[in-house]
């Protein structure tokens, strides 16, 4: 019987390398290749100096690997919804870090279990990652009408997708917090704030309920900042209060430091996530095979 099932990531940029770290301590998954589009990229540089193969090929290079069952796509959502396509037709299962959104929303801590043998889900974002787990903590025991969440990153850990891509941001996590996180209504904002040094990653969550009652929520919202720390372990609770049927919760997300900086987890969160996910996907199939 296998012990670990093979894997590809497509986008050697700084995202793809902080994955790759992760990766490497997965005990289920074996990155064996690092894909992209450019020969000279520094991250592929690094994966080949990790050992790893390489190639500028981009997607041919993943197709053309029958060792490889999984892909962590981290190129562009224009990219990914060509990727897609090839990846499922080619057997491949798709991990997509990218705002593509071809198929479901996960978030480890809230539905991982329900999507373990789905061909492509997705990331949602970074915000939806830090604020998802927390709107289904109160849903579950106090029934969200509606909720909305305020991302505040640093500015210095924003890179160009992020900023092309903030209205669409806003869109899928508001839906990702209706779909997953079980709001009947939602509303996302991101504040990029540009203090030097850079500030951590805080998440915000108001919420409004049909059934208040404080212990309950506080009990659950700490369960699962205990769920998240298994594979976020940089996630703090700053803040539960329940005021009448108003539920805030304030959470810090402080970055692991593998590749990208501490105060960077807007980044870390995603790909702790995408490696939870592949993690738990690649046990899944090989228990089905044991």
């Amino acid at each position: 019987m296998e012990r670990r099932i093979g894997a590809a990531i497509l986008g050697p940029g700084n995202i793809g390398t902080d994955l790759l770290t992760k990766l490497r301590r997965a005990e289920a998954v074996e990155v064996r290749l690092m894909a992209g589009i450019v020969a000279d990229s520094p991250g592929l540089a690094r994966a080949a100096a990790a050992g790893l193969d390489t190639s500028a090929e981009g997607i041919t290079a993943v197709l053309g690997r029958d060792d490889i069952e999984l892909v962590f796509d981290a190129t562009a959502a224009q990219a990914h919804l060509e990727n897609a396509p090839l990846l499922a037709a080619a057997g491949k299962r798709a991990i997509d870090l990218t705002p593509a959104a071809v198929g479901p929303y996960v978030v480890p801590a809230v539905n991982l279990e329900q999507h373990l043998e789905r061909e492509n889900v997705n990331m949602v974002s970074c915000g939806g990652q830090a604020t998802i787990p927390f709107v289904h903590a109160i849903d579950r025991v106090a029934d969200v009408s509606y909720a909305e969440i305020v991302a505040t990153i640093s500015s210095a850990s924003a890179g160009p997708g992020t900023r092309q891509n903030i209205d669409h941001f806003t869109e899928t996590t508001a839906k990702g917090i209706e779909d997953v996180g079980g709001a009947d209504e939602a509303k996302a904002i991101i504040v990029l704030n540009p203090a030097d040094p850079p500030i951590l990653m805080r998440d915000t969550v108001f919420a409004r309920v049909r059934q208040p009652d404080a212990e309950e929520i506080e009990r659950s919202v700490s369960a699962m900042v205990t769920e998240l720390s298994a594979y976020v372990p940089g996630v703090r609770l700053i803040l539960c209060e329940t005021d009448g049927n108003k539920v805030t919760v304030m959470v810090e997300i402080e970055g692991a430091g593998d590749f990208l900086p501490t105060y960077a987890g807007n980044l870390d969160i995603m790909t702790a996530a995408a490696a939870r996910v592949g993690q738990g996907m690649a046990e899944h199939m090989l228990g089905a095979r044991a």
